[in-house]
């Protein structure tokens, strides 16, 4: 692959909109848990008065963005048998989010935990001792009927322990070999891992199986191994056509207030890039953007969409979700979405075809 970037020529994609009879859109692999928030505004994770409860973790949560636009999502994972566990199960349940792979697994295993305060630069604390997600192994992975999926997403976090590092990579083969769509979000925690050198031989692992590889520059730095200069977008290229060169067709790095730069081959398998900016609007919280992000961006290359639409979509759909008090209760409806895009003036492609069919959009 030629690395000339090229932000003239189109990003070629495969069909994703085959396989569109199969029952279940999206299966998010990867850890669902209990959040629990701060009601007061500005206030700390201690002297906050009350707190209320929400399901999160980060596939959890883009299992919600996707089931709220209308796409049938399930969830691959595995919680603790107690009240927590089951929390997460109802919940899942009750906004038609799949929890047929959602295993309750008894022992030492606990859901996981997070605190956050209501603030745009809020402390969260995260609890992950013993997590229950980590624990996904062969027998969860082999329960699972791929041939009725049409994309797998994992979350990196799957892959820093075992058996849980093991069991993805088989879910994510598994996926391809049943011509599903695969989508490795990095979604990169430290204290999660033994080390960066690990996570960087993990995502290398797990990006030669991946057709979408959704990351920030931090991110891409670990997956690297390497230090990455932030105002070099040269090097960016540099990284997404090596992971381009195996088996990915879309590298998706996200810029935070810089929007973001999407990476692809055009017609003649020359490295091409596009950009998507942000949706200006007054964030309240900054927890639950990425998740919205890469759950619209999801839906609407599973719908066939243009490919500037779909990171349009995806971008609006965080910057939708930064306005509200939770990450998965604050993921937005597919109205609601083309609404707010038609409401800042987004161009939309004349190939664009939610407009018309906004409010029946699933399969």
């Amino acid at each position: 692959m030629t690395n000339n970037t090229n932000t003239q020529n189109e990003i070629r994609l495969s069909d994703w909109g085959e396989h569109h009879d199969r029952p279940i859109d999206a299966l998010c692999l990867g850890r669902a848990g209990m959040d629990l928030y701060a009601n007061d505004f500005g206030a700390t994770l201690g002297s906050t008065s009350s707190y209320h409860k929400a399901v999160g973790g980060s596939p959890a949560n883009i299992a919600f963005a996707l089931s709220k636009l209308g796409a049938h999502s399930s969830v691959l994972s595995c919680v603790s048998k107690d009240g927590v566990g089951q929390y997460v199960k109802d919940t899942l349940d009750a906004h038609a989010i799949g929890t047929k792979y959602l295993f309750s697994i008894q022992g030492e295993y606990r859901t996981s935990l997070a605190l956050a305060e209501f603030d745009p630069k809020p402390e969260v604390v995260i609890y992950r001792n013993l997590a229950a997600d980590l624990a996904l192994n062969f027998d969860h992975v082999d329960a699972v009927d791929f041939s009725a999926v049409r994309a797998l997403i994992v979350s990196g976090t799957a892959l820093s322990q075992s058996p849980s590092r093991e069991s993805t990579l088989r879910a994510m083969k598994l996926a391809k070999a049943h011509g599903c769509k695969v989508v490795l979000d990095l979604d990169y925690r430290a204290y999660s891992w033994e080390s960066a050198e690990e996570a960087a031989d993990c995502y290398q692992k797990a990006s030669s199986i991946s057709d979408v590889v959704i990351g920030n520059e931090e991110e891409y730095q670990v997956m690297q191994g390497s230090a990455l200069h932030h105002k070099d977008s040269e090097e960016m290229a540099l990284i997404a056509a090596q992971i381009l060169c195996k088996q990915a067709e879309l590298v998706v790095a996200k810029a935070g207030e810089n929007g973001c730069r999407i990476f692809g081959s055009d017609s003649n398998k020359n490295l091409t890039s596009t950009t998507q900016g942000i949706f200006n609007v007054i964030a309240k919280k900054p927890y639950g953007a990425g998740d919205a992000f890469a759950g619209a961006l999801i839906f609407g290359l599973l719908h066939g969409q243009p490919l500037q639409d779909c990171v349009a979509m995806g971008s609006a759909n965080a910057a939708i979700n930064v306005t509200g008090n939770t990450c998965s209760d604050a993921m937005s409806t597919l109205p609601e979405l083309l609404e707010f895009m038609q409401s800042h003036n987004h161009p939309f492609s004349p190939q664009f075809s939610l407009l018309t069919n906004k409010e029946s959009c699933h399969g």
